[in-house]
This record gives structure tokens, sequence and C-alpha cells, in this order.
């Protein structure tokens, strides 16, 4: 048996386990713009107070509100895992004049790479790129988001458990954190990508940060282009194409 996927969900134990039954598992490749785009439109949107400010114009209310927004250009970003979506972000945001820090167990591309711990400290936006496996699991948990600036925004388009959602709502509450931006989140499988208007949300946690005027969610829709879909389906024939071209070596 074979499977393509693109890894919503999917991890290191889950590949082992296909291996051990039998189950030959690859992954697609698509387009990283796809999600860089996305996330930089997710970092103006938070920076901008734009959920805040269409709530307003939709119940008509055209008024200019306290709460000014922020340009990048004045900002600085933490980039956290620098892979290839990661490296689209950072090329994205030089054109915005952002200063840019980066964090990566494996430094790759030409940034200016500093530890974790000084990337929070120092950054107004950290947007999160890692893969999720057991060590970046809760990458961001109670103790670390205390280490960021007051005020800072999370941004992130890459898995929802790499950010503890528990100790994320009472800094974004309490005003630790100016906002955040989530295409991702903790306990999504289920909610996202289904139609949930005539049934109700069991996940406390989701329904909290909808509330908020600060938070930003969208159902994992970050990749979803006519050009990602379109080099995910190329990719998932020439994977099975390779598969059986090894299938028939092997019982050849």
């Amino acid at each position: 048996m074979y499977i393509s996927t693109r890894s919503i969900g999917y991890n290191h134990l889950s590949r082992k386990y296909a291996e051990f039954v039998g189950i030959s598992v690859q992954g697609v490749a698509y387009s990283p713009d796809s999600v860089a785009d996305y996330t930089l439109m997710l970092m103006l949107m938070a920076v901008r107070n734009t959920k805040s400010i269409i709530r307003r114009t939709d119940t008509h209310d055209y008024r200019l509100n306290d709460g000014r927004g922020k340009e990048l250009r004045d900002l600085t970003v933490g980039v956290v895992g620098t892979g290839r979506i990661g490296a689209a972000v950072v090329d994205r945001l030089r054109g915005f004049g952002s200063r840019i820090l980066a964090y990566d167990n494996r430094p790759k591309a030409a940034s200016y790479y500093v530890s974790l711990d000084e990337l929070l400290q120092r950054s107004d936006i950290v947007t999160l790129h890692t893969p999720l496996n057991a060590d970046t699991h809760h990458l961001l948990d109670r103790q670390r988001i205390e280490q960021m600036k007051r005020g800072a925004f999370i941004i992130n388009t890459g898995r929802g458990s790499l950010l503890d959602t528990d100790a994320l709502i009472p800094a974004l509450e309490g005003g630790k954190l100016g906002g955040a931006a989530l295409d991702v989140l903790e306990g999504e499988e289920g909610i996202f990508y289904a139609d949930c208007r005539d049934k109700p949300i069991e996940s406390q946690s989701l329904l909290r940060l909808q509330q908020l005027p600060n938070v930003i969610i969208s159902p994992h829709t970050a990749y979803y282009t006519d050009h990602a879909l379109r080099d995910t389906v190329e990719n998932t024939i020439r994977n099975c194409l390779g598969f059986e071209s090894r299938k028939q070596l092997w019982t050849g």
C-alpha cells in the first residue's frame, strides 16, 4: 500500500508505524510561497488591528480607533525555523525593511541567527515555521511567552502544538501580548475543514480566542492556493510513478 501526504498532523511516529505495517509513505512538496504570502498577510492584519477595524465597519462605525497601527519597517521580526517556508518569509520581510532575527537548530538561510531566548526577548513579532516533533511541542510555552516583549505579536502558520494555547490565552487577556494571528491551532482536528455552523464547538480555547479583538483565526488555509494545489497534484503523481517503478524493481 502507498500513501502520499501533505502531512497535516502527520509525524515521525506515524511514518514509522506505517512502515511497520507495510505502508509506504511519501511527503508531498508544494510551493512555500503560499504559506509565506499568507504569513505576511497575517502579520500586517495583526499589527494594523484589522479584525477590530472590520468588525466596526460591518456595524457602520467608521470612526478612527484609538489603537494606531504599526509599520513593519519599524519592527523586529523573529523567524523561528528557516526551512523553505521560513526562508521565503525572511525574503519577503526584507522588502518591508524589517529588522529580522532567525532561530534554527540547523541554520541555512542567509539570516542573522540568534538563540531562541534572544529572539523572543528582542522581537516585536514572532512567527513560527519549524516542524512539529517531540522537541518543538509547546516550543512557546508559558515560560517562553513570558520572555517576549510586552505587546509583541505571535503568528503561527506552522503547527498548532508549537504554541501552548493554555499559556497564550492569559497572555493575550492580560496584555502581555499585543495580539496573535493563528492559521493552526491545538485541537483543530474535527473542527477545521468542517461546517460547524449548526453544531456546538467543543473547543473552549478556540471559542475564547475568537472572542478576543486582537486575535485572528483562520482554518489551516495558508497553503490553499491554485499554485500549491497544482504542485501537490503533480508531486503526488510523481511519487506514485516513482513508487510503482521501485515496486517493479523489487518484484522484478
